[in-house]
């Protein structure tokens, strides 16, 4: 029971890409599985490894198992105020840790908060309704959406482009 767990959240180093990506592609494969289009069936390697070179990409294990993995870093182009949020990217959690994903968010409002910031912003596929009501459900509002370019992640002027629903969570101080 995810309530009972004690998540400890560990900075992903270089040399530990492989279980970032474990995480994120088996949370692609059960949500491809369910039909929900929100990221491609597999991750590059070089799609993660700058946030995991600048230490923003986090593993977060559950009796020592890696249990989930997350980005938090502190700009996103998507957003136009920028500077005083904690960005959400990349968020997934095993199937055998569903529920954790409640706590995982709740660290990265901790983490923003105590460096400064008011609000901790997020975003997903619009299509993806359960995802957009799960957040809605933990507080988030939604701030519109918008169209981005480039892989998962990434916000690029050109590749895939994908519409994304923005959520903004103010953090009390």
């Amino acid at each position: 029971m995810t309530s009972d767990w004690n998540p400890v959240f560990k900075r992903a180093e270089s040399g530990q890409e492989d279980e970032v990506l474990a995480v994120l592609d088996e949370t692609a494969a059960w949500l491809a599985a369910r039909g929900v289009q929100q990221w491609p069936a597999r991750f590059e390697r070089a799609w993660i490894e700058p946030a995991v070179a600048r230490g923003e990409t986090w593993l977060v294990e559950v009796e020592g198992k890696v249990a989930a993995t997350v980005t938090l870093d502190w700009s996103d182009p998507l957003w136009e105020e920028d500077g005083d949020a904690g960005y959400v990217h990349r968020m997934a959690v095993r199937r055998w840790a569903a529920g954790l994903g409640g706590r995982v968010l709740g660290w990265a409002g901790d983490v923003a908060r105590a460096e400064g910031r008011a609000y901790l912003r997020l975003d997903c596929v619009a299509s993806n309704r359960r995802l957009r009501a799960y957040y809605e459900s933990a507080g988030f509002a939604h701030r519109g959406d918008m169209t981005v370019g480039g892989a998962p992640g990434q916000r690029e002027s050109s590749g895939p482009v994908t519409l994304v629903s923005r959520y903004e969570l103010a953090l009390a101080p």
